[in-house]
C-alpha cells in the first residue's frame, strides 16, 4: 500500500488516525444567510482525501453551527473534539481558519497542547501546521491571538454604536405586546384594540386593588387571556393568548416602555452570575438609578410616568411586607439561620411538580403553591411536615442497616461483572480484528504481484481490515476511559456498619445541628415526591442519589375524624363489639390492632370511642342498663329502684352486706354494673323491706325532733 502525502508534515502514523472537519458558524443568522460560508467548510473532506486520508476515517463535527467560539458553552463538538484529541485517535484537524476553532486563547492552546501531545496536526486553507514545531507553534499562537483580538475589536465596535444608538434614541429594542414599529420605524400603539384594552385593563385592575397578585386573582376569576408575542421557540413571532400569571402581570407592571420611556441597562447580564449550559442565565434587575439610559416620552403610554412611578413604589412595599411576614415566622421558631425543617429543597409535589415550601404554623408544614402564586390556581397539598419527615428519617435510617449495605455491595459487584463483561467484549473484537487484518496482510503478500486484479482486491480488503482494526482499537480505548463504577471498599462498608446503629439515637439526643441532619440526608437522598392519596393518606416516593426509589405511605394527622380513611367501617365494628359487651379499653385495643385509627393519632382511643358513640346515637354496655328497666328477664338497678320507690344506694349496700347473693344477683363482667332476678317471690321480699325502712326512718325522724 502506498499512501501519497501532499506534506511532508503528514506521515503513515497521522493516517493511520482519522481526520476531524471542525464546521462552525457563529448565529443561526449567518447559517441561514451566509450558506456559502458552510459550503467553503465542508469542502474540508476533499482537502483531507487529496492528504491521504480514506472517506471513511474522516469525520465531520458539525453540531457547533450557530455558537459562538468565545466560549465553549455549548459547542459540544469541540467538547468531543478535545476528548478524541487527548485519547490519541485524531491525526489531524480541519478547520477553515483559526476563528472557526476557538476565539479565546484559553480554549485554542489548550487544543494546541492537547495537539502537541499527541502529535496530531492543524490545517487550515493555508497550510498544515504540527504544534510540536517551534516555527509552527508560533505561527499558531499569533493567529489565535490575532483571532481573540478580532473578536475583541468588532465587539467594541458593535459595543460603541449600540451606545451612540441609545444614547440619541434611535436603537431599536425589542417592544412589549401592544406596542408596534412600524415600517418607517415608528413605535405605535397596536392596530388590534382587543391587545389595546387587555393592557388597559391591567393597569387599571392593578390601580384600584393594589397588590400583582389581587390582580392576578381578577383577571383569573373572569376568565381574561391576556396576549403575548412569542420572542423565541417554535411558535416564535406570533401572537398567543394566554392564561394569566404571576409572571405575565409582574413584566406588564414593571415595564417601563408602557409608561412611554425609552431604557437601556435596565436588566443586564453579570458574567459572574452565569451558569455554564443555561443561556440567559446571570441576568439582573438594575435599580432605576443604575440604567445607563431613560427617555420619557419616545412611546406611545398607556399610563402616566407618574402612575408608572407610584407603581413601582407599591410592588416594592409589597415585596416588603411579605419579606418582613417570613421574616416574622422564621423569628417565632428561634432558628431562623438553621430552620427546623429537615427536608426544605428535596420535597417536591407529585400533583403539578414544583418544589415545595416550607411554612411555620407553628408546627412544620411543607405546602405546594406553585400553582396558586404562578395560576392563582388552588393549592395543591398542605402537608404536615413531622410525620413525613419521621418517615423519611427512618427510610435513611434503614438505608444505613447492614441488609440495605450487603444489597449495595450486591448492585454494585453486580456493576462490576457487568463491566468486566463489557471490558472483555472490547478485547475480543480487538483481537478478532487483529487476526483478520493480519489474516487479510498475509493473502495479499501471498498472491502472484502479476494477477493485478486479484491483488488489488485483495489491497482493498486488507485496508478494511486495518480500518476495522483501528476502530475496535478506539472503541475500547473509549470504553476505558469511561467513569468505573464506584465500589464499597472494606473500611468504609466497617465506618458505615458502625455509625448505622448510633446515627438514631445520637439523632434524637440533639446533639446533631438540623444543618448537619440536612446535609446527611442529602448524602443518600436526592429528592421526596409526595402525594395526597386520601384524606389521611400521603405517598412518599423517595429518590436515593443512586437513581433508585423506594415509595411508601404516611398517615398524617387531619383536622375531622369522618375524614378517615374506612370511617363508615369503624362505626360498624364498633357498634359490634360493644354488642358483645367488651369493655371500652378492651375495644380501643382491637381497634387499633385492626389498623383503625383516629385522626390525629395513629391509634383508637377510648376518648374517641364515646365521641363516635355520641355523634351515631351508640350505647355502650355500660351505659346502656341505665336507660332501661329490664334486660333479659333481669331487672336493672335503675329500673328496680324505681320500682321500689328507693335510691341506687339501698340495693347497692344490701348487695354489698350479702343480702342479695347469686342466683339472685349478676354482674356484668368488666363493669360494676348489677342485674337483679326477676322473681315475683324476690320482689316481694324486697317491698316489705322498703317499707320497713321507710316506717324505721319515720320513727327515728320524729324520735330526733
Amino acid at each position: 500500500m502506498t499512501l501519497i502525502a501532499r506534506s511532508p508534515k503528514i506521515t503513515a502514523t497521522h493516517l493511520e488516525r482519522k481526520a476531524v472537519v471542525y464546521i462552525r458558524q457563529s448565529t443561526l443568522k449567518q447559517v441561514q444567510n451566509n450558506t456559502e460560508s458552510l459550503h467553503n467548510q465542508r469542502a474540508l473532506v476533499e482537502r483531507a482525501q487529496a492528504f491521504g486520508w480514506n472517506a471513511t476515517r474522516i469525520e465531520v463535527l458539525d453540531a457547533d453551527v450557530g455558537h459562538t467560539a468565545a466560549t465553549t458553552e455549548g459547542r459540544d463538538d469541540f467538547t468531543q473534539l478535545a476528548a478524541e484529541l487527548a485519547l490519541g485517535h485524531v491525526g489531524i484537524v480541519f478547520g477553515w481558519e483559526v476563528s472557526r476553532l476557538a476565539r479565546n486563547n484559553a480554549d485554542w492552546y489548550q487544543l494546541l497542547d492537547l495537539a502537541a501531545l499527541v502529535g496530531a496536526l492543524i490545517a487550515d486553507i493555508e497550510g498544515v501546521y504540527d504544534p510540536r514545531s517551534y516555527n509552527d507553534r508560533l505561527l499558531l499562537g499569533l493567529k489565535g491571538t490575532m483571532s481573540e483580538a478580532e473578536l475583541h475589536m468588532m465587539r467594541q465596535r458593535l459595543n460603541a454604536g449600540r451606545l451612540s444608538k441609545v444614547e440619541r434614541g434611535d436603537y431599536v429594542q425589542h417592544l412589549p405586546t401592544g406596542l408596534v414599529r412600524t415600517e418607517q420605524g415608528r413605535v405605535e400603539f397596536d392596530p388590534d384594540a382587543q391587545i389595546r384594552r387587555c393592557i388597559a385593563l391591567v393597569f387599571s385592575t392593578f390601580e384600584k386593588l393594589g397588590s400583582a397578585m389581587k390582580t392576578l386573582h381578577s383577571l383569573k376569576t373572569h376568565h381574561i387571556l391576556l396576549p403575548r408575542h412569542q420572542t423565541s421557540g417554535l411558535r416564535k413571532g406570533e401572537l398567543l393568548w394566554k392564561e394569566p400569571t404571576e409572571s405575565i402581570v409582574v413584566d406588564i407592571l414593571h415595564n417601563p416602555a408602557y409608561a412611554g420611556a425609552f431604557v437601556y441597562g435596565r436588566r443586564p447580564a453579570d458574567p459572574l452570575l452565569r451558569k455554564p449550559g443555561h443561556r440567559g442565565s446571570g441576568v439582573v434587575r438594575k435599580p432605576m438609578e443604575e440604567w445607563v439610559t431613560l427617555q420619557q416620552g419616545v412611546y406611545p403610554a398607556y399610563i402616566t410616568w407618574e402612575a408608572y412611578l407610584r407603581n413601582q413604589e407599591r410592588l416594592a412595599e409589597n415585596a416588603q411586607e411579605g419579606l418582613a411576614k417570613r421574616m416574622r415566622q422564621q423569628g417565632a421558631q428561634g432558628a431562623a439561620r438553621e430552620g427546623s425543617a429537615l427536608l426544605p429543597g428535596l420535597m417536591c409535589c407529585g400533583m403539578c411538580g414544583y418544589r415545595m415550601r416550607v411554612a411555620y404554623k407553628p408546627q412544620v408544614r411543607y405546602l405546594c403553591d406553585g400553582l396558586k402564586r404562578h395560576y392563582h390556581e388552588k393549592m395543591c397539598m398542605s402537608l404536615d411536615g413531622a410525620s413525613i419527615e419521621e418517615v423519611v428519617v427512618n427510610a435513611f435510617f434503614d438505608a444505613l442497616r447492614p441488609a440495605q449495605l450487603d444489597a449495595l455491595q450486591a448492585l454494585l459487584a453486580e456493576q462490576a461483572k457487568e463491566e468486566e463483561r463489557l471490558r472483555q467484549y472490547h478485547r475480543d473484537q480487538v483481537t478478532r480484528a487483529s487476526y483478520e487484518a493480519h489474516l487479510a496482510r498475509r493473502r495479499y503478500e501471498a498472491v502472484d504481484p502479476e494477477n493485478r486484479l486479484v491483488a488489488a482486491s485483495l489491497e482493498r480488503n486488507w485496508e478494511e481490515k486495518l480500518l476495522a482494526q483501528r476502530q475496535a482499537e478506539e472503541e475500547a480505548q473509549r470504553f476505558e476511559s469511561r467513569v468505573v463504577y464506584p465500589t464499597l471498599p472494606p473500611d468504609l462498608r466497617e465506618s458505615l456498619e458502625h455509625i448505622g446503629p448510633a446515627l438514631p439515637e445520637l439523632w434524637a439526643s440533639g446533639k446533631i445541628s438540623n444543618e448537619y441532619k440536612k446535609r446527611l440526608l442529602r448524602s443518600l437522598i436526592s429528592r421526596v415526591i409526595a402525594t395526597r392519596t386520601a384524606a389521611d393518606r400521603i405517598e412518599l416516593k423517595i429518590v436515593w442519589i443512586s437513581g433508585h426509589y423506594s415509595v411508601t405511605q404516611v398517615i398524617p394527622p387531619i383536622y375531622r375524624q369522618s375524614d378517615v380513611s374506612n370511617y363508615q367501617k369503624l362505626v360498624s365494628r364498633l357498634d359490634e363489639l360493644t354488642r358483645q359487651g367488651i369493655t371500652d379499653p378492651e375495644i380501643a385495643a382491637q381497634l387499633t390492632a385492626e389498623g383503625f385509627h383516629t385522626a390525629r393519632r395513629l391509634a383508637v382511643t377510648v376518648g374517641t370511642i364515646h365521641r363516635l358513640r355520641k355523634d351515631h346515637g351508640q350505647v355502650s354496655s355500660l351505659h346502656r342498663h341505665r336507660k332501661v328497666d329490664m334486660i333479659d328477664g333481669f331487672w336493672t338497678l335503675p329500673g328496680l329502684t324505681r320500682e321500689l320507690g328507693v335510691g341506687q344506694n339501698w340495693l347497692y349496700q344490701r348487695i354489698y352486706r350479702g343480702e342479695l347473693t347469686a342466683p339472685d344477683v349478676e354482674r356484668i363482667p368488666n363493669y360494676r354494673v348489677y342485674l337483679i332476678r326477676n322473681d315475683p317471690d324476690l320482689l316481694a321480699r324486697l317491698k316489705a323491706e322498703t317499707e320497713a325502712s321507710r316506717r324505721y326512718d319515720t320513727a327515728c325522724r320524729q324520735s330526733h325532733s
